[in-house]
């Protein structure tokens, strides 16, 4: 196989996916009673680290070479790529003192590279093939070694007839291994084989401050055989109900995964909880936990964020939506941390002190810089067409969509010319129950909007970006007639339609605007539900853009 980047995206479909791991962790084995929240854990992923250390050597890396990397660690239900967002563009913003910034997050929403970036842009493509096929290659040599520890020579030399039947088949079976070993068995599952290529690239590419974002959980995720002495702070961002086979049902629990990435002797930054027993519960268990494990917990008040407001991106395209103040409070808090650290551990931090609370009503106007520049594309994005404008969101928990609606509310159009449209999937939650949570948030966030006319269309559609070819099965869109029927309960005047591909629903949002005579109508887009969603609608409305 020819080493180019098609090669390496082909090779790298081939790898066990992310969704076929966390569907064995689907139910959990001992379900929580009600009445128990302690925080403590399903110890279903106990060999998840000792795995990746096994795979990271095998990769010809070792925990001592990640302590090349300054990262800051970040973690959390929601907000993390944000919060990811915001630090790189912070730390590039004070390039001298963090110097070359690496960025690796999940998931991606049209290209894999987006996943690896160097100072805020996707990893090239040839640089991506590369990294890609030194890891592979790796990998392909440590199984064959293993093997031949195991084996033996594999090869004789025939001396007559049935010696040479004999080494005929052995050279079969040996060609027949060799493909095997060159292959997918030998590598590990995706997010592990990018989390060592994302290191691997950013020791290759002489990083100095890395952002690294959690895939699930935190403790026994893939990004946390980060030493210590490779992690300056962690973060642990707002926390949720997801993911619950593998981190719980409850937050306790869910938080005591999640403040795993905190490291001895380092910060660890979370916004202050404050409503509610469970939420005095889960602060119980962040702090103990940190305790446990050497490191500092830093609560961020609400209050103090409150008081400083945040900073309002520059341009559309920015980060928006009154909440993002939360998560740049949390990266300031950090970014303030790791500067402080690299300069050395008695250094003051750039707010012009050694403690860890940040005063932000006085951030350095690099930091300020750094927010307003910052980009998350699917996350509170908007994108103008011509006379649609795309509001754009993956949000998927129902926390996340409170926010979505909040934005919404406030970018929706009082002008009578205007269409408004919502574009929904979600294909592995309770997609009914999260849409009617979406409707519900809309209308108390808009107490002003006549309720039964939100939305003038509704579009529910699979997360596939093409129309089925003639040679394939119907597709089941059996979620999608749900969601379409608890739609026209909410909003009985509004149209519903049902698409089993994305390339036909932004068919069909288009033909919501229409021209009444010499004017053209207005439509604005609310698309929301799922990442995966967002991502086949960029590669549809950018179907040039580089994979």
């Amino acid at each position: 196989m020819a080493r180019t980047y098609e090669s390496a995206l082909s090779l790298l479909a081939s790898l066990q996916s992310n969704k076929a791991v966390t569907s064995l962790f689907s139910v959990p084995i001992l379900p929580p009673s009600p009445s128990q929240s302690t925080g403590k854990p399903q110890d279903l992923n106990a060999l998840a680290i000792p795995e990746m250390l096994a795979w990271l050597g095998r990769a010809g890396l070792s925990q001592n070479d990640l302590t090349q990397l300054k990262c800051i660690h970040v973690a959390g239900t929601k907000g993390k790529g944000s919060v990811c967002a915001f630090l790189t563009s912070i730390l590039m913003s004070n390039a001298t003192a963090a110097g070359k910034v690496g960025t690796y997050t999940s998931p991606h929403l049209v290209s894999v590279r987006e996943r690896i970036m160097i100072d805020g842009q996707p990893l090239a493509p040839d640089l991506f093939a590369r990294y890609f096929f030194e890891i592979w290659d790796a990998f392909t040599e440590a199984a064959r070694a293993e093997l031949g520890r195991k084996t033996g020579d594999w090869h004789h030399s025939p001396s007559t007839a049935a010696a040479a039947a004999q080494s005929a088949k052995t050279e079969e079976n040996d060609r027949l291994r060799e493909a095997e070993l060159q292959g997918p068995a030998t590598k590990p599952f995706y997010f592990r084989f990018l989390t060592i290529l994302a290191f691997h690239a950013f020791l290759r590419e002489g990083v100095r401050s890395a952002v690294v974002e959690c895939g699930i959980g935190g403790e026994y995720d893939s990004t946390n055989v980060l030493p210590a002495e490779a992690v300056t702070t962690s973060v642990v961002t707002q926390l949720g109900i997801d993911h619950v086979g593998m981190l719980g049902g409850t937050l306790p629990e869910i938080a005591w995964h999640k403040i795993g990435v905190a490291k001895a002797g380092r910060r660890c930054f979370t916004r202050r909880l404050t409503e509610g027993e469970e939420a005095a519960k889960t602060m119980e268990v962040l702090h103990k936990r940190a305790a446990e494990r050497g490191a500092e917990l830093v609560e961020v008040p609400d209050e103090a964020v409150e008081a400083w407001g945040g900073v309002r991106a520059d341009e559309v395209g920015g980060l928006e939506g009154a909440f993002q103040k939360y998560n740049q409070a949390l990266a300031v808090s950090a970014a303030c941390e790791h500067l402080r650290v690299l300069d050395g551990p008695e250094q003051e931090n750039n707010n012009g002190s050694s403690t860890a609370v940040v005063n932000f009503s006085s951030i350095p106007d690099q930091f300020t810089e750094g927010l307003r520049k910052a980009r998350l594309r699917g996350r509170c994005e908007t994108r103008q067409e011509d006379d649609i404008t795309w509001l754009i969101d993956g949000a998927h928990t129902a926390e996340s969509l409170r926010e979505v609606a909040r934005w919404f509310a406030s970018k929706r159009s009082t002008a009578a010319n205007t269409q408004h449209v919502l574009l929904f999937n979600q294909q592995e939650r309770d997609a009914t129950k999260l849409l009617e949570g979406l409707y519900s948030y809309i209308q108390q966030s808009a107490s002003s909007l006549d309720t039964t006319s939100i939305f003038d269309k509704a579009v529910f559609t699979r997360n596939e970006l093409q129309p089925r070819s003639t040679d394939e099965a119907e597709r089941d869109v059996s979620v999608q007639n749900a969601g379409a029927q608890a739609f026209s309960r909410l909003s009985p005047d509004s149209q519903v339609v049902v698409c089993d591909n994305v390339v036909d629903a932004v068919y069909e949002v288009r033909k919501s605007n229409p021209t009444q005579g010499d004017t053209k109508e207005k439509t604005i887009v609310l698309v929301t539900g799922s990442l995966h969603l967002v991502g086949a609608l960029l590669r549809t409305l950018e179907p040039d853009a580089p994979l």
